[in-house]
């Protein structure tokens, strides 16, 4: 008789996702999540083949999570920079990763879609991919810097963002 399963890959993913908040990417480990999910280290291998492969799929489990976030978004492109924003806020480990992985094909295409759909909508198909772009670059620079602490000359770092997402959207629309 077969040893019954004592955790699933969701599990061990989310694990690794909540690790990666609480220890950054150092604190990811098949050891800790082995613990935080009850099992002995050996048992994770069952599922994932390794630390790399772990990060893989904590980083696409990430882009998945973006995605549904911008997908529930009010779909402008005022909004989904927004809701970026959110995200990396409540995410900011996972932010980080998202860009430090290679992720899959599939769930990039999934969590960009909302964007492109916005971009389509401001700038018509011709242009969609490089608005999408402009924005996703502008604020994905932002929030890392943001993220980073490297605002340090003053002001309000949440009027800066309004202004700029203000001036990007007067851009694409004019």
């Amino acid at each position: 008789m077969p040893t019954p399963e004592r955790t699933s890959l969701a599990a061990i993913v989310t694990a690794g996702r909540d690790l990666l908040e609480q220890r950054g990417p150092a604190g990811v480990s098949m050891q800790a999540v082995a613990e935080r999910v009850g099992v002995k280290a050996p048992s994770l291998y069952k599922r994932v083949r390794d630390r790399d492969t772990l990060l893989q799929l904590v980083a696409e489990a990430t882009v998945d999570d973006l995605g549904e976030r911008l997908a529930g978004s009010d779909g402008s492109l005022g909004g989904l920079a927004r809701a970026y924003r959110d995200f990396a806020h409540a995410r900011p480990e996972g932010f980080r990763l998202m860009y430090a992985v290679s992720g899959s094909a599939e769930a990039l295409q999934r969590a960009s879609e909302p964007v492109l759909r916005a971009a389509r909508a401001a700038v018509g198909e011709e242009r969609a991919l490089d608005a999408a772009r402009l924005l996703t670059a502008w604020a994905t620079g932002f929030l890392s810097m943001e993220l980073a602490g490297a605002f340090r000359l003053g002001g309000s770092v949440d009027e800066a963002f309004a202004y700029g997402l203000a001036r990007l959207e007067e851009v694409l629309a004019g």
